[in-house]
Protein backbone atom coordinates (compact mmCIF):
# COMPACT_ATOMS: atom_id res chain seq x y z
CA UNK A 1 0.00 0.00 0.00
CA UNK A 2 1.39 3.48 -0.84
CA UNK A 3 2.56 5.65 2.03
CA UNK A 4 -0.36 7.88 3.85
CA UNK A 5 2.21 9.99 5.63
CA UNK A 6 5.39 11.58 5.75
CA UNK A 7 5.70 11.74 9.27
CA UNK A 8 3.55 9.57 12.25
CA UNK A 9 3.98 10.37 16.01
CA UNK A 10 2.62 7.93 17.93
CA UNK A 11 2.50 9.82 21.50
CA UNK A 12 2.40 6.96 23.89
CA UNK A 13 3.87 3.64 23.01
CA UNK A 14 1.64 1.19 25.30
CA UNK A 15 -0.69 -1.67 23.82
CA UNK A 16 -2.73 0.29 21.06
CA UNK A 17 -0.07 2.44 19.99
CA UNK A 18 2.40 -0.07 19.65
CA UNK A 19 -0.07 -2.37 17.74
CA UNK A 20 -0.62 1.00 15.19
CA UNK A 21 3.03 1.28 15.04
CA UNK A 22 2.91 -2.41 13.54
CA UNK A 23 0.73 -1.59 11.06
CA UNK A 24 2.20 1.64 9.62
CA UNK A 25 5.57 -0.26 9.86
CA UNK A 26 4.71 -3.70 8.34
CA UNK A 27 2.62 -2.31 4.94
CA UNK A 28 4.65 1.14 4.34
CA UNK A 29 2.09 3.71 5.44
CA UNK A 30 4.46 6.25 6.69
CA UNK A 31 8.16 7.17 5.76
CA UNK A 32 9.30 7.86 9.30
CA UNK A 33 7.59 6.52 12.42
CA UNK A 34 8.51 8.41 15.78
CA UNK A 35 7.27 8.13 19.27
CA UNK A 36 6.78 10.43 22.13
CA UNK A 37 6.72 9.19 25.77
CA UNK A 38 8.24 9.89 28.79
CA UNK A 39 9.32 6.76 29.78
CA UNK A 40 12.92 6.08 27.90
CA UNK A 41 12.85 1.93 28.45
CA UNK A 42 9.79 2.21 26.73
CA UNK A 43 10.83 4.00 23.31
CA UNK A 44 13.79 2.40 23.55
CA UNK A 45 11.99 -0.99 22.94
CA UNK A 46 10.31 0.39 20.46
CA UNK A 47 13.18 1.30 18.18
CA UNK A 48 14.77 -1.70 18.88
CA UNK A 49 11.75 -3.60 17.82
CA UNK A 50 11.54 -1.82 14.70
CA UNK A 51 8.39 -0.10 15.08
CA UNK A 52 9.76 3.31 15.26
CA UNK A 53 12.44 5.22 13.52
CA UNK A 54 13.20 7.54 17.04
CA UNK A 55 11.45 7.73 20.23
CA UNK A 56 12.06 10.35 23.23
CA UNK A 57 10.65 12.43 25.62
CA UNK A 58 11.07 15.55 23.43
CA UNK A 59 7.89 17.09 22.16
CA UNK A 60 8.76 19.09 19.52
CA UNK A 61 11.22 16.98 18.38
CA UNK A 62 8.70 14.17 17.75
CA UNK A 63 5.72 16.50 16.62
CA UNK A 64 8.15 18.72 14.65
CA UNK A 65 7.15 18.10 11.28
CA UNK A 66 4.76 15.15 11.50
CA UNK A 67 1.84 15.22 8.78
CA UNK A 68 -0.27 13.24 12.08
CA UNK A 69 0.07 12.76 15.26
CA UNK A 70 -1.85 10.06 17.07
CA UNK A 71 -2.80 9.97 21.09
CA UNK A 72 -2.28 6.97 22.85
CA UNK A 73 -1.74 8.10 26.50
CA UNK A 74 -4.53 7.99 28.93
CA UNK A 75 -7.06 10.28 28.46
CA UNK A 76 -6.19 12.37 31.92
CA UNK A 77 -2.96 13.61 30.04
CA UNK A 78 -4.77 14.72 27.11
CA UNK A 79 -4.82 18.56 28.00
CA UNK A 80 -1.54 19.17 29.29
CA UNK A 81 -0.15 17.06 26.48
CA UNK A 82 -1.82 18.91 23.91
CA UNK A 83 -1.11 22.20 25.18
CA UNK A 84 2.89 20.92 24.77
CA UNK A 85 2.52 19.73 21.17
CA UNK A 86 0.22 22.81 19.73
CA UNK A 87 3.07 25.27 19.49
CA UNK A 88 5.03 22.49 17.37
CA UNK A 89 2.33 21.16 15.34
CA UNK A 90 2.98 22.08 11.65
CA UNK A 91 -0.13 23.55 9.35
CA UNK A 92 -2.03 21.14 7.91
CA UNK A 93 -1.07 18.32 10.14
CA UNK A 94 -3.75 16.23 11.87
CA UNK A 95 -4.61 14.99 15.30
CA UNK A 96 -6.47 11.93 16.25
CA UNK A 97 -6.33 9.85 19.22
CA UNK A 98 -7.66 6.39 20.40
CA UNK A 99 -9.15 6.98 23.68
CA UNK A 100 -12.46 5.72 24.80
CA UNK A 101 -14.21 8.50 25.97
CA UNK A 102 -14.97 10.90 22.91
CA UNK A 103 -16.03 13.99 24.53
CA UNK A 104 -13.11 14.51 26.69
CA UNK A 105 -11.00 14.16 23.92
CA UNK A 106 -12.46 16.91 22.31
CA UNK A 107 -12.88 19.07 25.11
CA UNK A 108 -9.30 18.64 26.22
CA UNK A 109 -7.33 18.75 22.62
CA UNK A 110 -9.97 20.70 20.21
CA UNK A 111 -9.50 24.05 21.60
CA UNK A 112 -5.71 23.76 22.06
CA UNK A 113 -4.63 23.14 18.76
CA UNK A 114 -3.56 26.17 16.07
CA UNK A 115 -5.58 27.15 13.36
CA UNK A 116 -4.94 24.85 10.11
CA UNK A 117 -4.22 21.66 12.33
CA UNK A 118 -7.21 19.29 12.05
CA UNK A 119 -8.63 17.12 14.67
CA UNK A 120 -9.97 13.79 13.83
CA UNK A 121 -10.62 11.62 17.21
CA UNK A 122 -11.06 7.97 16.85
CA UNK A 123 -11.63 5.03 19.00
CA UNK A 124 -10.69 1.25 17.95
CA UNK A 125 -12.36 -1.02 20.05
CA UNK A 126 -9.65 -3.56 20.01
CA UNK A 127 -7.62 -4.83 23.33
CA UNK A 128 -5.84 -6.91 25.83
CA UNK A 129 -5.16 -6.96 29.73
CA UNK A 130 -1.18 -6.47 28.56
CA UNK A 131 0.36 -3.09 27.99
CA UNK A 132 4.01 -1.60 27.06
CA UNK A 133 5.47 -1.90 23.62
CA UNK A 134 5.92 -5.57 23.38
CA UNK A 135 2.44 -6.59 24.29
CA UNK A 136 1.18 -4.96 20.78
CA UNK A 137 0.87 -6.88 17.89
CA UNK A 138 -0.03 -5.95 14.52
CA UNK A 139 -3.29 -8.09 14.18
CA UNK A 140 -4.85 -6.69 16.62
CA UNK A 141 -7.57 -4.28 14.83
CA UNK A 142 -8.44 -7.11 12.18
CA UNK A 143 -12.12 -7.33 11.93
CA UNK A 144 -12.79 -4.91 15.07
CA UNK A 145 -14.70 -1.33 14.78
CA UNK A 146 -13.00 1.83 14.36
CA UNK A 147 -15.40 4.76 16.15
CA UNK A 148 -14.20 8.16 14.54
CA UNK A 149 -16.21 10.88 16.01
CA UNK A 150 -15.38 13.96 13.97
CA UNK A 151 -16.38 17.14 15.08
CA UNK A 152 -18.40 19.61 13.24
CA UNK A 153 -17.08 21.09 10.69
CA UNK A 154 -14.18 18.70 10.43
CA UNK A 155 -11.89 18.58 7.12
CA UNK A 156 -12.99 16.20 4.82
CA UNK A 157 -9.86 14.78 3.66
CA UNK A 158 -8.22 14.64 6.71
CA UNK A 159 -11.38 12.22 7.85
CA UNK A 160 -10.51 10.32 4.61
CA UNK A 161 -7.12 9.90 5.74
CA UNK A 162 -7.81 8.78 9.24
CA UNK A 163 -10.07 6.39 7.73
CA UNK A 164 -7.74 4.49 5.13
CA UNK A 165 -4.93 4.00 8.56
CA UNK A 166 -8.01 2.61 10.00
CA UNK A 167 -9.48 0.45 7.01
CA UNK A 168 -5.57 -0.57 6.79
CA UNK A 169 -5.08 -2.11 9.92
CA UNK A 170 -8.34 -4.53 9.09
CA UNK A 171 -10.69 -2.56 10.90
CA UNK A 172 -14.40 -1.41 10.35
CA UNK A 173 -15.04 2.27 10.40
CA UNK A 174 -18.38 3.83 11.78
CA UNK A 175 -18.62 7.52 12.34
CA UNK A 176 -20.50 8.25 15.23
CA UNK A 177 -21.70 11.53 16.72
CA UNK A 178 -18.98 11.78 20.20
CA UNK A 179 -21.69 11.79 23.32
CA UNK A 180 -23.28 8.86 21.81
CA UNK A 181 -20.27 7.07 21.44
CA UNK A 182 -19.62 7.71 25.19
CA UNK A 183 -23.24 6.68 25.85
CA UNK A 184 -22.39 3.81 24.10
CA UNK A 185 -19.50 2.68 25.71
CA UNK A 186 -20.54 3.43 28.91
CA UNK A 187 -22.66 0.32 28.33
CA UNK A 188 -20.36 -2.13 26.50
CA UNK A 189 -17.13 -1.09 28.03
CA UNK A 190 -16.58 0.93 30.84
CA UNK A 191 -19.38 -1.17 32.89
CA UNK A 192 -18.16 -4.37 32.26
CA UNK A 193 -14.70 -3.31 33.14
CA UNK A 194 -16.35 -1.28 36.99
CA UNK A 195 -18.21 -4.72 37.39
CA UNK A 196 -15.34 -6.80 37.09
CA UNK A 197 -12.93 -4.76 39.33
CA UNK A 198 -15.76 -4.47 42.09
CA UNK A 199 -16.20 -8.19 42.14
CA UNK A 200 -11.88 -9.47 42.10
CA UNK A 201 -11.82 -6.75 44.83
CA UNK A 202 -14.54 -8.53 46.95
CA UNK A 203 -12.33 -11.40 46.71
CA UNK A 204 -9.10 -9.58 47.38
CA UNK A 205 -11.58 -8.04 50.99
CA UNK A 206 -12.43 -11.71 52.04
CA UNK A 207 -10.61 -13.22 54.70
CA UNK A 208 -7.26 -15.18 54.28
CA UNK A 209 -8.10 -18.76 53.95
CA UNK A 210 -11.60 -18.18 51.76
CA UNK A 211 -9.73 -15.80 49.15
CA UNK A 212 -7.28 -18.95 48.81
CA UNK A 213 -10.04 -21.01 47.77
CA UNK A 214 -11.42 -18.38 45.72
CA UNK A 215 -8.03 -17.88 43.37
CA UNK A 216 -7.57 -21.74 43.56
CA UNK A 217 -11.05 -22.72 43.06
CA UNK A 218 -11.92 -19.95 40.13
CA UNK A 219 -14.71 -21.02 37.62
CA UNK A 220 -14.39 -19.31 34.08
CA UNK A 221 -16.84 -17.04 35.33
CA UNK A 222 -14.31 -15.31 37.47
CA UNK A 223 -10.93 -15.98 35.85
CA UNK A 224 -12.68 -13.71 32.93
CA UNK A 225 -13.47 -10.98 35.61
CA UNK A 226 -9.69 -11.16 36.63
CA UNK A 227 -8.98 -10.75 33.14
CA UNK A 228 -10.48 -7.76 32.57
CA UNK A 229 -9.70 -6.06 35.83
CA UNK A 230 -5.94 -6.75 34.94
CA UNK A 231 -6.57 -3.81 32.61
CA UNK A 232 -4.38 -0.38 33.04
CA UNK A 233 -5.15 0.76 35.87
CA UNK A 234 -4.20 4.69 35.05
CA UNK A 235 -6.26 3.89 31.79
CA UNK A 236 -8.95 3.17 33.42
CA UNK A 237 -9.02 5.36 36.69
CA UNK A 238 -8.50 8.05 33.36
CA UNK A 239 -11.92 7.06 31.27
CA UNK A 240 -14.24 6.72 34.28
CA UNK A 241 -13.10 10.23 35.97
CA UNK A 242 -13.97 11.73 32.08
CA UNK A 243 -17.15 9.50 31.61
CA UNK A 244 -19.07 9.92 34.58
CA UNK A 245 -22.28 11.24 33.54
CA UNK A 246 -22.74 8.42 31.22
CA UNK A 247 -21.38 5.73 33.20
CA UNK A 248 -22.91 6.89 36.69
CA UNK A 249 -26.30 6.89 34.38
CA UNK A 250 -25.79 3.20 33.24
CA UNK A 251 -24.33 2.22 36.95
CA UNK A 252 -27.92 3.26 38.39
CA UNK A 253 -30.35 1.62 35.52
CA UNK A 254 -27.63 -1.38 36.38
CA UNK A 255 -28.33 -1.00 39.90
CA UNK A 256 -31.78 -1.02 39.62
CA UNK A 257 -31.76 -4.60 37.16
CA UNK A 258 -29.89 -5.72 39.86
CA UNK A 259 -32.39 -5.42 42.82
CA UNK A 260 -34.53 -6.73 40.84
CA UNK A 261 -32.80 -9.94 40.25
CA UNK A 262 -31.99 -10.24 44.29
CA UNK A 263 -35.82 -9.97 44.75
CA UNK A 264 -36.40 -12.60 42.36
CA UNK A 265 -33.54 -14.82 43.81
CA UNK A 266 -35.30 -14.00 47.17
CA UNK A 267 -38.92 -14.79 46.60
CA UNK A 268 -38.22 -17.84 44.35
CA UNK A 269 -39.19 -15.98 41.17
CA UNK A 270 -37.43 -19.10 38.57
CA UNK A 271 -39.87 -17.79 35.81
CA UNK A 272 -38.20 -14.59 36.05
CA UNK A 273 -34.89 -15.51 35.95
CA UNK A 274 -35.46 -17.62 33.15
CA UNK A 275 -36.96 -14.79 31.41
CA UNK A 276 -33.70 -12.99 31.71
CA UNK A 277 -31.66 -15.49 31.36
CA UNK A 278 -32.90 -16.47 28.15
CA UNK A 279 -33.04 -12.99 26.62
CA UNK A 280 -29.49 -11.94 27.88
CA UNK A 281 -28.46 -15.00 25.94
CA UNK A 282 -29.70 -13.98 22.80
CA UNK A 283 -27.26 -11.35 23.22
CA UNK A 284 -24.30 -13.07 23.34
CA UNK A 285 -24.92 -15.39 20.04
CA UNK A 286 -25.68 -11.62 18.80
CA UNK A 287 -22.24 -11.05 19.56
CA UNK A 288 -20.58 -14.29 18.30
CA UNK A 289 -22.77 -14.00 15.00
CA UNK A 290 -21.33 -10.28 14.18
CA UNK A 291 -17.59 -12.36 14.63
CA UNK A 292 -16.75 -10.04 17.85
CA UNK A 293 -16.86 -12.68 19.87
Amino acid sequence: MAALFDKVCIAGIGLIGSSLARVVKRDGLAAVVTVLDTNPTHCAQAVELGIADTGGADVAEAVGGADLVVFCTPVGAYAELAAAMAPHLRAGAIVSDVGSVKMAAIRDIGPLLPEGVHFIPGHPIAGTEHSGPAAGFAELFEGRWCILTPPPGADEAALAKVRALWEATGSMIEVMEPAHHDRVLAITSHLPHLIAYTIVGTATDLEGTLQQEVIKFSASGFRDFTRIAASDPVMWRDIFLNNKEAVLDVLQRFTEDLTAMQRAIRWGEGDKLQEVFTRTRAIRRSIIDARQA
